[in-house]
């Protein structure tokens, strides 16, 4: 840890990769409360995977048709594909009342196809897709803070404006719409922040660790504290602790920051459910 602070002076990615982390703390702490207490988890896998579509639809446009597309950023098309994503599972569930566990896992495998058939007819090697598959937090760069940071604003001024709304469909969704709450455009806003989330995440643990870093500090602050603020509150404060401390431990050792960040959070889990168990006896 000693050394990680020494190279900070000379390596200005250890500064902007800390502060990715924490950024992305804000949003992981304030959406992850409604995605475990509305059950949502494995929604986030399948909105996650339906962005790796955008990012190859992304990086196909940029290089066969450079003219009109050679500055799109991956970015923009997993942020694109993840709310397309998002709203077309929440309207075929609601309109349709298909199973969500079926559109979970129909989305899942649209979009992880989408996305790799799309670069296999792309030549070269794709660090970008790379980045969103694995994460990439020792190479954020200033302009990726920024854009973080923005998206937070974003999110966090949603979550405010539709604080009651969101609590309401995620405690009793039918009693909510026997209240005149319009349960349909409520979801919509809240699974379109969720995508917004995930794409966010992605960048800083990558696709596949994405669902414990938004679940698992939320899960563990519902452990102690029942109202939603207040989960929130510690949910934000754990995301800043693993975003921080395990990279900085682990620094030097050649073990992956973005592992070392998701085991920590899974182990501060199992020991809480561990303690809540023994307390009970």
């Amino acid at each position: 840890m000693i050394d990680f602070f020494r190279d900070m002076a000379i390596n200005p990615l250890l500064l902007t990769g800390l502060l990715a982390g924490l950024v992305a703390s804000i949003a992981c702490g304030v959406i992850g409360p409604y995605v475990v207490t509305k059950r949502i988890v494995f929604l986030v896998g399948a909105i996650a995977h339906t962005a790796v579509g955008g990012i190859g639809a992304a990086i196909f446009l940029r290089h066969h048709f450079p003219a009109t597309f050679g500055n799109l950023d991956p970015f923009h098309g997993a942020v694109a594909a993840a709310i397309l994503g998002a709203i077309v599972i929440g309207v075929v569930h609601d309109r349709v009342q298909e199973r969500m566990d079926t559109l979970i896992g129909a989305m899942w495998a649209i979009g992880m196809a989408t996305g790799i058939l799309l670069v296999k007819f792309t030549p070269g090697y794709h660090v970008e897709l790379m980045s969103y598959l694995f994460g990439n937090i020792a190479v954020v760069q200033g302009a990726d803070v920024l854009r973080l940071l923005v998206m937070d604003i974003v999110i966090v001024s949603v979550v405010v404006l539709y604080y009651k709304r969101f609590l309401a469909v995620c405690v009793d969704e039918e009693y909510a719409k026997l209240q005149g709450v319009d349960t349909l455009r409520t979801n919509l806003v809240l699974l379109t922040v969720v995508a917004l989330t995930v794409v966010s995440l992605m960048q800083i643990v990558g696709l596949i660790l994405v669902i414990a870093l938004l679940t698992l500090p939320a899960a563990t602050a519902g452990h102690y504290m029942k109202r939603l603020g207040w989960m929130m509150v510690v949910a934000t404060g754990l995301s800043v602790l693993l975003t921080t401390l395990p990279r900085m431990a682990v620094y030097g050792s050649g073990v992956s920051p973005e592992s070392a960040i998701v085991l920590t959070a899974g182990a501060i889990y199992l020991c809480s459910v561990l303690f809540r168990r023994l307390r009970s006896v």
